[in-house]
């Protein structure tokens, strides 16, 4: 049996075949164009309003509840009300200095070095590419191996900062629950809960986690219960990308809940005290 190839193209040196001479950048004809303008608008909103309530410098402490919003967490300035100081008050009372400045820096370099959060703003704000089969928005291409974006080799050692940032939050929802009249219950606690929760699915799925918890382990049968952690890791990690989203919308609404209280908008739905 034999097969008949195609013939050369005419005109080309020793009969060598080209590609096709297409003028278009991309063949797509679908709305490729969607995620990317979808993740500018949700990060940018987020970004605004983040920045803008780090800056404000009031309405992040409840007294009567002990709320604190995770936007203030820990509130280390002398600016910051003494109550809500859990750690002291170590910073100057700057404006430009936020009131949880010693961990805001480390959560930001944690999100920005993120696997799923670098696809999302290479793709959407970098343009590098923004989409599977369409042209990169840059001429040339080095990865991540020159600055500023060799800075994402730095991800593994964010993680374990926002872990410490994780019981740090954990350990303002368990404040949360003294009232005025001892141990109280409400809303508010449900809303600071939900956010922790989410925040541990949220580091917990990260990819240097699970490359801490058993990427290096020959034998996963001689260590049982790192391998059942792996395990456990691995299925968070598959929702790495929702749960960055949904960790956004769970700080933000923390925060606006908190905010709103502080302000006197409304009061807090007591369950108990």
């Amino acid at each position: 049996m034999t097969t008949r190839s195609a013939p050369p193209m005419a005109g080309l040196p020793g009969g060598a075949r080209s590609r096709a001479a297409i003028a278009a950048k991309t063949l797509r004809t679908d709305r490729w164009w969607f995620a990317p303008l979808i993740t500018v608008v949700g990060l940018g909103a987020w970004i605004t309003y983040a920045t803008v309530r780090v800056f404000m410098h009031d309405f992040y402490w409840v007294e009567d509840y002990h709320y604190l919003t995770p936007f203030y967490s820990p509130c280390v300035t002398e600016s910051c009300i003494p109550e809500a100081a859990h750690f002291g008050r170590v910073l100057p009372g700057w404006w430009i200095i936020p009131d949880a400045a010693l961990t805001l820096p480390f959560l930001l370099l944690f999100r920005l070095t993120c696997y799923y959060y670098r696809k999302a703003y290479y793709r959407s704000f970098w343009l590098s590419p923004p989409a599977c089969a369409v042209p990169d928005g840059h001429k040339t291409y080095s990865g991540e191996t020159r600055f500023p974006l060799v800075g994402q080799n730095l991800h593994r050692y964010a993680f374990y900062a926002a872990v410490i940032i994780s019981l740090i939050n954990t350990w303002d929802a368990v404040l949360a629950f003294r009232s005025p009249e001892g141990f109280g219950f409400g809303l508010g606690n449900l809303v600071l809960l939900g956010n922790v929760v989410m925040l541990w699915a949220y580091t917990l799925s990260c990819h240097s986690c699970r490359h801490i918890a058993g990427g290096r382990l020959k034998h996963f049968s001689k260590h049982p219960v790192r391998y059942r952690f792996w395990t456990v890791v691995s299925k968070l990690n598959v929702r790495h990308m929702q749960l960055a989203w949904i960790t956004l919308g769970t700080l933000a609404l923390t925060d606006f809940y908190v905010m709103a209280l502080s302000a006197n908008w409304f009061d807090d739905l007591r369950f108990i005290n």
